[in-house]
């Protein structure tokens, strides 16, 4: 079912970017191929034969308003430089981190690189500069902007596949030392021992879990890890946890009550030490978030089993629970 909601939100994301993206092409919001009524000053002087110079491009805020039809007040000079060239003079817009819309949509598509709005420059009357000081008409024409919504869209979801690809293949050497480390234990009776000391602390979280099951010991890791901030090493060790409640599980379907407490404390994830990540970024300053973190995470523990417990009371909750009932056709691993 999540995999039905989760195509449905890309499905919807995609028809609403589609259809702003028409919606701005039927009404040109972009003014494609338009030039845009600017002047230019060179504080410097003009020179005709020199292939970059600074430049200063004045723009009316009310002709501005008009032109892309906003209410957004444009600022009033911009510094850049303009290129010359056989194919024409290219204006860099440089320092244009505050760029109004829809210039700021225009930059990331024309961009040339650190931010920079680039557009070519039209109108220009070379002749009537003079000493480069007076302001001389001149326009704007910005590559065409087509489709923004939907690339963003494209862009992002190229960009978390590259993530998500990332964080496995950085989860396979943890998840390959931790589950081999566990093997070591269980072999070794460890994971028993371990059993027979959590159990008075464990019970009563997980009262259907058998007293000598190997679960808690699992669970125990699990939960151990996540106190002490390393998140990489609880991984493979609630996969484990989730592996043997399955075994005590008559359905393949239905998670039981003990795997919704498991699910319900590692999303409260209670923090006695800051995670491994928040300590390399923060450094010594994570000191004035400890506290903070251990009176969040304390509360919010408490919260998920109190609201486990409860679910889990439930009428309609209890008559689908396997551990009472083992539904008709299911069998459990």
């Amino acid at each position: 079912m999540l995999n039905y909601i989760w195509a449905g939100l890309v499905v919807t994301s995609f028809v609403f970017a589609l259809g702003y993206d028409l919606h701005d092409l039927a009404t040109d919001a972009y003014r494609n191929g338009t030039p845009l009524p600017v002047e230019v000053v060179f504080p410097e002087g003009y020179d005709a034969d020199a292939s970059e110079q600074p430049v200063r491009v004045l723009v009316d805020g009310a002709g501005y308003r008009t032109f892309y039809g906003t209410d957004i007040e444009p600022a009033t000079t911009y510094d850049g430089a303009l290129l010359s060239s056989e194919a024409g003079r290219q204006l860099r817009l440089a320092g244009a981190g505050a760029l109004p819309e829809p210039l700021a949509t225009i930059r990331g598509v024309s961009q040339s690189g650190e931010g920079e709005l680039q557009g070519t420059l039209t109108g220009f009357d070379a002749g009537s500069v003079g000493d480069g000081a007076v302001p001389v008409p001149a326009a704007l024409v910005f590559e065409r902007v087509r489709f923004v919504r939907m690339n963003a869209i494209s862009a992002a979801a190229i960009d978390f596949a590259e993530t998500a690809a990332e964080i496995s293949l950085g989860l396979i050497g943890v998840l390959a030392l931790f589950l081999g480390l566990l093997k070591i234990a269980e072999a070794a009776g460890i994971i028993y021992a371990l059993v027979r000391f959590v159990r008075p602390i464990l019970r009563p979280l997980f009262p259907e879990v058998p007293e000598d099951h190997p679960a808690l010991g699992m669970i125990a890791l699990n939960l151990t890890a996540n106190v002490f901030g390393l998140g990489n090493a609880a991984t493979p060790f609630g996969i484990r946890a989730m592996e043997e409640l399955q075994t005590l599980n008559p359905s393949k379907e239905t998670a039981t009550n003990p795997m919704v407490m498991l699910l319900a404390i590692n999303t409260a994830s209670v923090q006695l030490v800051p995670p491994v990540l928040l300590l390399a970024l923060m450094g010594l300053q994570i000191n004035q978030l400890i506290f903070a973190i251990i009176i969040t995470t304390g509360l919010s523990l408490v919260i998920a089993v109190t609201a486990a417990k409860l679910y889990g009371r439930l009428p309609g909750v209890r008559a689908s629970d396997p551990g009472h009932a083992t539904p008709a056709g299911t069998t459990g691993d």
